[in-house]
């Protein structure tokens, strides 16, 4: 228990020993004036019926106020579930967009890689024809240097 609750549990228990404790006092009747006129009746009794009286009321006001908090609360809760929703929501799409512009980008960059690459093969290829047009040029010259060798060779032994 709280120190709210003690103290105020042991302030009833006290205010019910008090009236057990005198009860004859609280009970003897005596003149009670109400402003206009007087009755006859035990004032400790009256005092003790206000004093019960107060104390219903201030339960009653601290039960409401309980009641408005927690409907409060349960209010708050769920505008917080619903501004959570939105934000789960929120950060779903920047997903969602950082992927597609991530896929973009690759499919930019993959693009890119790909022209490059065709443009290496066909320098590669033009580079590899003119390197067997070379080839073929050495070699063409070699054989006419041959022939030439070899007909003038055969020419001076007519």
């Amino acid at each position: 228990m709280h120190l709210r609750s003690v103290v105020l549990l042991l302030t009833v228990l006290a205010i019910g020993a008090l009236a057990a404790f005198n009860w004859p006092a609280l009970s003897e009747p005596s003149a009670v004036s109400l402003g206009l006129t007087t009755i006859e009746a035990p004032l400790g009794l009256v005092m003790l019926a206000l004093t019960a009286l107060l104390a219903v009321i201030f339960v009653a006001y601290v039960l409401s106020l309980q009641g408005s908090v927690l409907m409060e609360t349960r209010r708050h809760t769920k505008e917080l579930q619903a501004q959570r929703e939105l934000a789960d929501k929120a950060e779903a799409s920047r997903f969602t967009e950082l992927r597609s512009f991530l896929d973009a980008q690759h499919q930019q960059s993959h693009a890119a890689v790909l022209e490059r690459l065709d443009a290496l093969e066909a320098r590669l290829a033009a580079r590899a024809q003119e390197s067997d047009n070379t080839t073929a040029a050495y070699v063409g010259q070699l054989e006419q240097q041959l022939r030439d060798r070899e007909s003038r060779a055969v020419i001076p032994a007519v």
